[in-house]
């Protein structure tokens, strides 16, 4: 119930940023009628968002064919802004793919090009001074917010590689996929080898 809800409220929510924004309409003109499913692991759910060319779609436990589909845990989902960092996330394993990949990348870089003037969006409904005064603070909130959850993570992953070895280090890491590589390759030579010697 609450994440229809929720659900309805988000849609609603990209129908005014849509009525606001046009530029967005143009964007997702090329990818109309086309559903981008993103399945958030950390919930287990997946939501799907289509742009019928008036307005916005968005569907909770989807469970449909999509054109395209992204699997991620929440916290990879921000870096989706930047069209560009997708094959990187894919390589490293934070991000799965499958289907089109042109339809993802349309509307991550639809999104990610909006300048939108909150402050004169605030400024209808509250006034200049008021909405000027919540966005700057909203602005300083986030930039704080930002630093702190930065130095958590960095002392967090920190005490969780040096100190309590729980988990493993990036060299190491890094070591072991390399070690597993080589061992590949030695496995594949002797393979051929024993092959060779029962073919004489």
């Amino acid at each position: 119930m609450l994440t229809t809800l929720a659900c309805a409220a988000i849609e609603n929510a990209l129908n005014l940023l849509l009525d606001k924004e046009p530029s967005l309409k143009l964007a997702l003109e090329q990818v109309k009628h086309k559903t981008l499913a993103v399945e958030i692991r950390d919930w287990h759910t997946t939501y799907a968002l289509t742009f019928t060319g008036k307005q916005f779609m968005l569907f909770n436990n989807y469970q449909e064919q999509a054109e395209c589909k992204i699997s991620a845990h929440l916290e990879t989902l921000p870096e989706l802004k930047d069209p560009s960092v997708m094959t990187q996330l894919i390589r490293q394993d934070k991000l799965d793919l499958e289907g089109d990949l042109h339809l993802a990348q349309a509307y991550s870089g639809a999104f990610a090009k909006l300048d939108i003037d909150w402050a004169e969006h605030l400024s209808a409904y509250i006034g200049d001074a008021p909405a000027q005064l919540i966005i700057e603070k909203g602005q300083q909130t986030k930039t704080c917010l930002s630093h702190s959850a930065t130095t958590f993570a960095g002392t967090f992953t920190q005490l969780m590689q040096d100190e309590l070895k729980v988990a493993i280090h990036p060299l190491e890491l890094q070591q072991f996929k390399q070690h597993t590589r080589a061992l590949k390759q030695h496995a594949a030579q002797l393979e051929q080898h024993i092959e060779q010697l029962l073919n004489r």
